[in-house]
């Protein structure tokens, strides 16, 4: 972990992180009235070891009154063979804000992808605000291979209406919190990053 401004801290890793066998744990911890804003310096590259697939990351976020936290890594590439499962647990406060950005790519240029599954649980306070589960595995869905991109985020509270795409998979709900939730699939991430735009 590195400060990398008065607000803003970078993760910092090997290129090969996490290898199969791997369990990372994170917790994130934002008092009240602090501002944070958490990224990484470079992709995540999800690889198959010797013996093992599967790899885990759990991520425990804790965020106080009045904080405001954005957590937007870079994104994370499953390689081939690999299989990455990620968990991210949010406990905030009703009146922070929140931001958790989620981008996946199966697989590096010319090679097949692995498989990612991603569950994200937010509670405001202790009602739940979302529950929410997704994966990709071109294995399972051989109709849909070039379906190989994820963007996933969850932003509270966001008054922006909710919308949906009619020529790509892609759209943003509104959830009963006041918060929304932005899921795009495609075959790359520029993809993703350009359906998202035209969200608006």
């Amino acid at each position: 972990m590195r400060q990398t401004g008065p607000d803003a801290l970078h993760l910092i890793s090997t290129a090969a992180t996490p290898l199969g066998g791997d369990h990372v744990d994170i917790t994130v911890e934002v008092e009240e009235g602090a501002r944070l804003r958490l990224s990484t310096v470079a992709a995540t590259i999800a690889l198959p070891s010797r013996t093992e697939r599967t790899s885990t990351m759990d991520w425990t976020v804790l965020v106080g009154p009045g904080a405001d936290l954005a957590i937007t890594p870079m994104p994370t590439i499953v390689a081939a063979d690999a299989d990455l499962v990620t968990s991210t647990t949010v406990h905030a406060d009703p009146t922070s804000t929140v931001l958790i950005d989620e981008r996946v790519q199966l697989g590096r240029h010319d090679e097949d992808g692995g498989r990612w599954t991603g569950r994200l649980y937010v509670d405001l306070a202790t009602e739940p605000a979302l529950r929410h589960r997704l994966v990709l595995d071109s294995a399972d869905t051989p109709g849909a291979v070039d379906q190989r991109a994820l963007l996933s985020a969850f932003r509270y509270p966001d008054p922006v209406p909710a919308a949906v795409s009619a020529r790509t998979v892609a759209a943003r709900l509104r959830l009963a919190c006041g918060g929304s939730l932005t899921t795009v699939v495609g075959r790359s991430l520029t993809e993703t990053d350009e359906a998202l735009a035209g969200l608006g």
